[in-house]
Parts: structure tokens; sequence; C-alpha cells
């Protein structure tokens, strides 16, 4: 049996995945409207996080913060029979997986850290990218399970080295969004139209994830999250708690990542100020509204 613990907007649906490829789940979550909407999708729900995880054999956690985190295994680690495999999708700083990797041992369990990358449609569609911290053992045992919630588990390393890839992952993501965002900005400034860009640098050498596959302005791609008033999606909110870890990190580690610095701290000006908690991409409507150039102006 499984034991999923933190059913909102990314927990809900890669449980109801499990649940559909015909694992047993059991789940809790807090928040009543997400315990109702995971209900809804057919999964079993647990009064308590304790309660979930007694006579699991697994246990997965998709959890806010690394705070969450350590407080769930304090408090489920002494339900656990040893030997339950632990695998927490929450992306967290590095220090913290290693210390709850090493709470999940000093209990027997088997600790991996699996943090995501594809966001709430990802996790709804069944094609997330697990990026996975822990042993060879670990990895084995909770790659089926990973496998019916993504399309492809990657195996970075000992326990930490999934959460390290998905700082860097998302380091780069959130520079090369503010990249595509202001030369779209920049084009409009110059003349050129968002879909003449976007024709050119899709088969150029701008090509990237954050213009093809989540292009910033409506249009070009018909199911970014810029075609329905950046709604959806991955929140800026969520973007920039991934690039202060990733700031945190590097000045832990000596590491000059300025462009890095740089983006925690546009992102920290753009959530501070959008109201309205969009995707992550809407950060193209601060530079165009900067610069006087609208998306609405595009044609």
């Amino acid at each position: 049996m499984i034991a999923f613990l933190g059913l909102g907007n990314m927990g809900g649906p890669m449980a109801a995945n499990l649940a559909g490829a015909g694992h047993p789940v059991t789940g809790y979550d807090p928040a009543p409207e997400a315990a109702d909407a995971a209900r809804a999708a057919g999964i079993a729900l647990a009064p308590t996080a304790a309660a979930a995880v007694s006579g699991a054999d697994t246990v997965v956690t998709m959890l806010p913060t690394g705070a969450h985190l350590r407080e769930c295994y304090a408090a489920v680690l002494p339900r656990v029979s040893a030997g339950t495999l632990l695998v927490d999708c929450s992306t967290v700083a590095v220090e913290d997986a290693r210390a709850a990797a090493a709470q999940a041992r000093a209990a027997g369990a088997v600790p991996v850290d699996a943090p995501v990358s594809g966001g709430v449609a990802g996790a709804r569609d069944g094609t997330l990218t697990f990026m996975v911290g822990g042993d060879a053992a670990g990895y084995g045992r909770a790659a089926p399970l990973l496998e019916a919630m993504g399309a492809r588990a990657v195996h970075c390393g000992p326990s930490g080295a999934g959460q390290a890839a998905k700082i860097c992952n998302n380091m780069i993501l959130g520079i090369s969004m503010i990249a595509v965002s202001e030369a779209f900005v920049l084009g409009r400034a110059l003349g050129l139209t968002d879909q003449a860009l976007f024709d050119v640098a899709a088969a150029s050498s701008g090509q990237c994830w954050a213009l093809t596959r989540y292009c910033p302005v409506p249009g070009p791609v018909p199911d970014s999250p810029a075609n329905r008033g950046y709604a959806g999606g991955f929140a800026a909110a969520l973007m920039l708690k991934d690039l202060r870890l990733a700031r945190d990190a590097a000045a832990a580690t000596g590491v000059p990542a300025h462009l890095g610095a740089a983006a925690a701290g546009r992102y920290e000006a753009f959530v501070a100020a959008d109201a309205d908690g969009r995707d992550f991409s809407a950060i193209v409507t601060a530079i165009a509204d900067r610069a006087g150039r609208a998306p609405e102006e595009t044609r």
C-alpha cells in the first residue's frame, strides 16, 4: 500500500495516477479543499498523516518546504516499518533532503529524493521528469512508481542529488525565461511581431524550452499559460522559491552564479507586485510594462 502525503495541485494528480495504475493509495492533506479534490479523484483518505502511513510499504511526500518535510518525517517515522520506501517529491534545499534522508535511515527506512519537473500539467498527464537521489536499491524500488506518475526518471546520485539537479535545472529555466521575455519586448520595440521572432528563434540558436514549449507571449505556442491569462502552470512564487534555493546553494559553495542571483532578484520584485499569483512566464508583462509594450499590442 502507498501512503501519499500532500495532495495539492501537484500531489493530488500524482496520487490519482498511482491509483489509476492499480496501486492502492491512501492519502492525507490538512487542507480540506485538497482532500476533497483527492476524494473526488478516487483517493482513499486518512484522518492524519500517521494513520495514512500505518501498514504502508511506500510513503510518497509532496510538501511545500524542507521544514514541512522534516516535521512530517518526525511525525510518521515512528509509525513506519523497517524497510519502508520513502519517496520525497518536494523541492527543498539539498541540506534538508540529506537531513531528511538521515532521519529516514535512522528509523530503518529507505529514503529517495525525487523532485519533479513538468508542472501541474505534467502531474495531471503523467509526463513528469523525476530527478532522483538515493542509493541504487532505493532507486530500483522507486522506479516503477515514478513510471506510473511520469515519463522519465534520472538517477542523479546519492541522497540530495535529485534536489541538486532540480535547483540547477530551474536556475537555468528562470534565467532563460527572463532572457526570452526581454527578447520579445525588444523585438516589439524594433517593429517585429511576436510570431516573426518566434519563427526565427525557434529554428535558430535562441531555441530553448522557455521559448518553444512555454512561450511567454500569447499566440506562438497555443497551450502555453500566456494564452489563458497566465493562469495555472508553474506559479512565479514557486519559481522564486527554487531560485532562492539555487542562490543559497551557490553562496554556500562559493560558486559565482551571478545570473542566477539576478534572476532571483527579478522574480522577488515580480512576485511582490503581482497580486494575482500568475505563472512564472508572466514576468514578460512586468518587462513589457516598463518598456511600454504590452502583450496586447502584438499582432
